[in-house]
């Protein structure tokens, strides 16, 4: 899964990045984004005709639930079932989004040891998760979750799976909705893969309270060989 993750740019950056228009003030800079956060989104507005720059809350929330705390259980989407899940497919065929990162974090156990790890480019370059987005209730509330594959190479050392990332060739074909569902959710590969660094960081990243870039400096203490 993915369930705690970093984005850091600003509107201006993402507007620019994603050839989007900002509609919404988005939240600040965030080394460790947890579930119901309020995140950057990009999504197709129908009403502009265009890429939008919004803001949602992470864990999607179905049209039909009773209760928004329902996103909490929805903050990733599986890619093998997405495209028929009651849950999520009506936003699959429809109301796809990138969601911006800088990169993820997992954790990997080792008896009492539980040492985090975070996933990035090499380069330095941004990531944009494929994800989907409802609106939920009287007051529209925007929510979206995070599609996961099978991880892949060395990554699947630290987790079973991990975000579909998206290259920016393969934004507009996703974000038009449609297609192919096996094309759409193609996973990366090769040198893609090899493009992603896995580094350890600081055990704070586990407590929600904790943000900053100091987050992804590495253990003061180091890491056993087993772990990775």
């Amino acid at each position: 899964m993915c369930g705690r993750y970093a984005t850091t740019r600003n509107d201006a950056d993402l507007s620019l990045l994603f050839d989007a228009v900002s509609v919404a003030e988005t939240p600040g800079p965030s080394w460790n984004v947890a579930p119901t956060d309020p995140v950057p989104v990009v999504r197709v507005s129908r009403s502009r005709a265009a890429r939008v720059v919004d803001s949602a809350r992470w864990g999607l929330v179905p049209p039909w639930a009773t209760d928004p705390r329902a996103g909490a259980r929805m903050i990733n989407a599986r890619s093998e079932t997405v495209a028929t899940s009651p849950a999520f497919a009506p936003s699959f065929a429809k109301r796809r989004c990138l969601i911006p990162a800088d990169g993820w974090f997992e954790w990997v156990r080792d008896g009492k040891q539980r040492q985090a790890f975070y996933m990035s480019p090499l380069d330095g370059r941004p990531l944009a998760f494929g994800g989907l987005w409802s609106v939920w209730g009287p007051d529209s509330l925007l929510t979206c979750t995070i599609i996961t594959t099978a991880a892949a190479g060395g990554l699947a050392r630290v987790h079973d799976r991990m975000p579909l990332i998206l290259p920016g060739e393969r934004w507009d074909d996703w974000l038009a909705g449609g297609g192919d569902p096996a094309a759409r959710l193609r996973p990366m590969t090769g040198s893609e893969l090899e493009a992603i660094d896995v580094r350890a960081v600081r055990p704070d990243v586990g407590n929600v309270r904790n943000n900053g870039p100091h987050l992804l400096e590495p253990p003061v203490e180091r890491v056993s060989e087993t772990l990775f």
